[in-house]
């Protein structure tokens, strides 16, 4: 028996040598196969080729076949890498993007060379330096505005009918991953996550503290959209909450020095305030590591949608000239024991479709407390809110720019607002809105009116149409909108987004957000149930049904 068994881990032994030298032998063909491929096309292609554009493309239509979170990073767009996991760089500190035949200052950010030196909001990119820049796009425009720190940049702008100047000087930005934190009541705390970049947890912390000597007893993390970044920082904002030596996520690859358990390390900052965290459908990553561990833990009510679903943790390797790749190298699990991973990328791969993990063979888990969780589908809130979704009208008057350039419009004729969470336009100031859109074109078609209208298409093939021709077109009539009707019957709605508009030209990002707040529904949602300890806690101690 012994000498069956040691014969059988022999032939165990020589297979799996034999399988791991044919795959070396496989990769060394097929790379060398690739190398002459491309050596024998830059020789005999009948036009130039670039073997460098050549080669990235076949390198990312490579992993595309993957996931999509291993990406090649080539040395010209390390510093683009870098910004994003960083949140660093050196600029103006100002977001840009094409507007029209150019490109203009959507948001200078506080207190960043852009803001200090009076660029203003919708102000028109015409040179950067000598470079005239009225007809490059965004990414040639954000390129000339970068550059080492403490060096002189030169910009023109149009800014209404007038063509300024401003000599700036490049400075290290830091973007802040908590973009506003402030008090909801006088005893609610708030605080907006939008990043994980670095010193996520400490901004975490320090607005947590700050809000705590303003008197704040309670708080709400709002990770809504934030889709993610470094899991160190979401293991120190887990910490900020619980005790000391839990443990936070799991990571679980093929090769062991990934495989990891991140546990708590510090004392917490407070493991007893009244927490409620919002998620919602773009909440992905690191945001669900945090708001997971939360709810495993107990620690927090949920509420808002389901998160992203992405449980699949990346590394970054160095390539050879400075190039890198950020690889998919393990999947994390909360401390529940679950992944909430959404995709099956392996299933994906096998029938072309993206295969999502059926409800079926979801597993359960339970919370500290033996509340029910379900993995593989991210993470479910406690108590969801149904997603807000605006009027036709409403979004066509924000997509054909309407509402920014009345916003801009605005703001030169007023030369101070009130505070953000008490500005609103009058009914005045809105029916001179409507007068502002005469002319304009913000004409849209409902989906009720697209589906009627693809209806008649269809009957008007049939031998009976005119039989059914009366009622069809009694239906057009009825279903069809009036863009002047739906400005008054979505008024509320219409004057919010304007408002919010207004305000950032007077008080930037921090203003835009804190406008909105108490008329938001998630928040609000939040703030009637953080009033009411007695509710929290049965929600967190809920058995499972």
């Amino acid at each position: 028996m012994v000498i069956i068994l040691c014969g059988g881990l022999l032939l165990t032994g020589f297979f799996a040598f034999k399988a791991k030298n044919d795959k070396l032998f496989a990769l060394a063909k097929n790379i060398d196969i690739f190398a002459t491929l491309v050596r024998e096309l830059d020789s005999y292609y009948v036009d130039e080729i670039d073997p460098d554009e050549l080669v990235s493309i076949g390198i990312n239509a490579m992993l595309e076949e993957l996931d999509p979170y291993t990406e090649y990073v080539p040395e010209e767009e390390s510093a683009d890498f870098r910004m994003l996991t960083t949140g660093e760089y050196a600029g103006i500190g100002a977001l840009i993007g094409g507007r029209g035949e150019g490109n203009i200052i959507i948001m200078p950010y506080t207190g960043f060379p852009a803001q200090s030196a009076g660029l203003k909001i919708a102000d028109q990119l015409l040179k950067v330096d000598s470079v005239d820049v009225s007809k490059k796009n965004t990414s040639e425009v954000s390129d000339l505005l970068k550059g080492p720190a403490n060096t002189p940049v030169k910009i023109k702008v149009k800014r209404n009918l007038d063509t300024l100047e401003f000599n700036l000087v490049r400075k290290k930005i830091s973007l802040k991953n908590v973009p506003y934190y402030g008090k909801l009541d006088e005893k609610t705390g708030y605080i907006k996550l939008g990043d994980f970049t670095t010193n996520a947890s400490l901004e975490v912390r320090n607005a947590l503290i700050a809000l705590k000597s303003q008197g704040a007893e309670k708080l709400v993390l709002d990770l809504r959209d934030n889709p993610g970044g470094l899991l160190s920082e979401a293991v120190e904002i887990v910490n900020l909450f619980i005790p000391k030596g839990k443990e936070v996520v799991k990571t679980i690859g093929k090769l062991e020095n990934v495989n990891f358990t991140y546990k708590t390390t510090k004392t917490p900052l407070d493991k007893d305030i009244p927490l409620v965290v919002l998620i919602n459908e773009r909440s992905a990553s690191a945001s669900e590591i945090v708001a997971g561990a939360l709810q495993d833990y107990d620690r927090a009510v949920l509420i808002g949608r389901k998160s992203f679903g992405k449980g699949l943790v990346q590394t970054t390797i160095p390539l050879t000239y400075n190039a890198q790749m950020k690889v998919t190298t393990a999947k994390y699990y909360i401390p529940s024991g679950r992944c909430i991973q959404a995709i099956d990328y392996a299933q994906t791969r096998e029938n072309g479709e993206v295969y999502s993990i059926p409800d079926s063979l979801r597993k359960e888990f339970k919370t500290k407390n033996g509340r029910i969780v379900r993995d593989g589908a991210g993470i479910e809130p406690d108590e969801m809110i149904e997603s807000k979704t605006y009027a036709p009208i409403t979004y066509s008057l924000v997509a054909r720019n309407h509402v920014f350039d009345y916003a801009t419009e605005y703001f030169y004729k007023h030369p101070s607002i009130g505070k953000p969470r008490e500005f609103s336009i009058t009914d005045q100031e809105y029916q001179n809105f409507i007068k502002w859109l005469e002319g304009k074109e913000y004409d849209y078609t409902t989906y009720l009116e697209k589906s009627v209208s693809d209806m008649k298409k269809n009957a008007e093939k049939a031998p009976y149409y005119n039989e059914i021709k009366d009622q069809i077109e009694a239906l057009e009539k009825r279903v069809n909108h009036s863009k002047e009707q739906d400005l008054i019957t979505y008024k509320d709605e219409v004057k919010k987004v304007i408002s919010e508009e207004i305000v950032s030209r007077y008080y930037f990002q921090e203003g835009m957000i804190e406008a909105g707040l108490l008329k938001d529904k998630d928040v609000l949602k939040a703030l009637e149930l953080i009033k009411q300890p007695s509710q929290l806690g049965k929600i967190l101690t809920a058995s499972a049904k």
